[in-house]
């Protein structure tokens, strides 16, 4: 399988980089299950599931339940499962955290048209999320979507902030780099206190009652200094279509 050019000097896709480039070269002759499962660490065990090619999901069984039960991925051929492979590489106790909250709601409630609270917000993150560790003044404005001062008036303080791409189809939008694409921020509980990145932490992060609030705000990924060279422009952010106001609530 032949991926499609993936600048790998990107700054989002540093946490991926040293095993995506080998990962990519080797999907060339391979396919993409049998190139993550050649990159995955030793010695065993290792928290990272087996890559097993798509065809090994029975008919009929839930994705999330069928690695939960086996701790294999089923993986396509193509730039989607691409990302997830590398996620499960670099954060393997978070990705099974993750599924380990799926594999749960999906025990007890089944899999029906409507995923549940829980299942949205998993699925929401896995997909689409982002952890940032900032300063106070940054969350509050991204909190209250002041993008002006977000981006603009506190701009010096991205120097003390790290935002880390964790959602794979968030990842594989970003390989033909578009203004709106937009993650889900993950809000901490407590925005003043400096949140760790690694993999542990993050896992352990993950609360169940708190995920079902679905604690997001979004946030336009190429408006973070450095992403974007049009965004040194005061003028990038003016634009309402991607840096939305929070909306009106109107109440009775």
């Amino acid at each position: 399988m032949t991926l499609p050019a993936i600048d790998w000097a990107q700054p989002w896709l540093a946490p991926y980089r040293s095993s995506g480039e080998a990962v990519a070269q080797a999907a060339r002759h391979a396919g993409v299950a049998a190139a993550l499962q050649g990159a995955k660490p030793v010695p065993v065990p290792t928290p990272v599931p087996d890559f097993v090619h798509q065809d090994a999901l029975p008919p009929g069984r839930a994705y999330e339940a069928h690695i939960f039960q086996t701790r294999s991925v089923p993986t396509r051929d193509n730039l989607h499962d691409f990302f997830n492979g590398l996620v499960w590489l670099a954060f393997p106790h978070t990705k099974r955290r993750l599924n380990a909250l799926q594999a749960g709601e999906i025990a007890h409630a089944g899999v029906g048209a409507v995923r549940g609270p829980l299942r949205d917000a998993l699925t929401l993150f896995d997909e689409n999320g982002a952890l940032l560790d900032a300063p106070p003044a940054l969350w509050r404005a991204l909190a209250a979507r002041d993008w002006h001062a977000l981006f603009v008036t506190q701009r010096g303080l991205w120097r003390e902030a790290r935002l880390l791409l964790f959602g794979h189809a968030l990842l594989e939008k970003l390989v033909t780099p578009r203004k709106p694409i937009t993650a889900h921020v993950l809000l901490p509980h407590d925005m003043s206190a400096p949140l760790a990145l690694d993999d542990a932490t993050t896992a352990g992060n993950f609360d169940a009652d708190w995920l079902r609030t679905k604690p997001f705000v979004p946030l336009p990924v190429l408006g973070v200094p450095g992403w974007c060279a049009e965004n040194t422009a005061a003028s990038f952010y003016a634009d309402a279509g991607v840096f939305r106001p929070l909306p009106n609530i109107v109440t009775a």
